[in-house]
């Protein structure tokens, strides 16, 4: 019982550590992006902003499915079914939120600096950004699933 409970809380505390992670280094990347681009043309900071709040829920995306594991979590019958089914979840949608925010990051900063060069290319930066978004929402759903399969079987 304590390796399955170990399980599950190594799923909740991976899938918040890879969902930051993930956040960061998209924060980070667009932001310098922005940086850079602002410093040329000011008018481009309000459309350079969308890649650093994206990347920012990678890290909400994660926190919600740690509180569904961590709430499932219970005493004597959770079984070592329901540990790897959480540890699954929280691995599953914590490497796709990592995975996503790298993206962000690196779409943001470049597409960032191309809407300084050519302005119209705001919608088509736009809409890749959405695509790399749809990988978070992959991970997060399938994540969901896989968590509450393993809270459906503990009963």
């Amino acid at each position: 019982m304590a390796g399955a409970q170990l399980h599950g809380y190594s799923g909740a505390v991976s899938c918040l550590i890879l969902s930051c992670l993930g956040a960061a280094y998209g924060t980070a990347q667009a932001g310098l992006g922005l940086c850079r681009a602002g410093c040329a043309d000011s008018s481009v900071t309000i459309k350079g902003i969308i890649p650093v709040a994206m990347a920012g829920v990678r890290a909400i995306y994660g926190l919600v499915l740690s509180i569904i594991i961590l709430s499932a979590i219970r005493g004597r019958d959770y079984s070592e079914y329901n540990g790897f089914a959480h540890l699954s979840a929280g691995v599953s949608c914590g490497v796709a939120q990592f995975v996503s925010g790298i993206t962000v990051g690196v779409i943001g900063e470049s597409s960032t600096q191309a809407i300084l060069s050519r302005g119209t290319l705001f919608s088509s930066s736009v809409l890749i950004l959405i695509f790399s978004e749809a990988l978070a929402l992959y991970g997060l759903i399938c994540g969901m699933i896989m968590a509450q399969q393993g809270q459906r079987n503990s009963s």
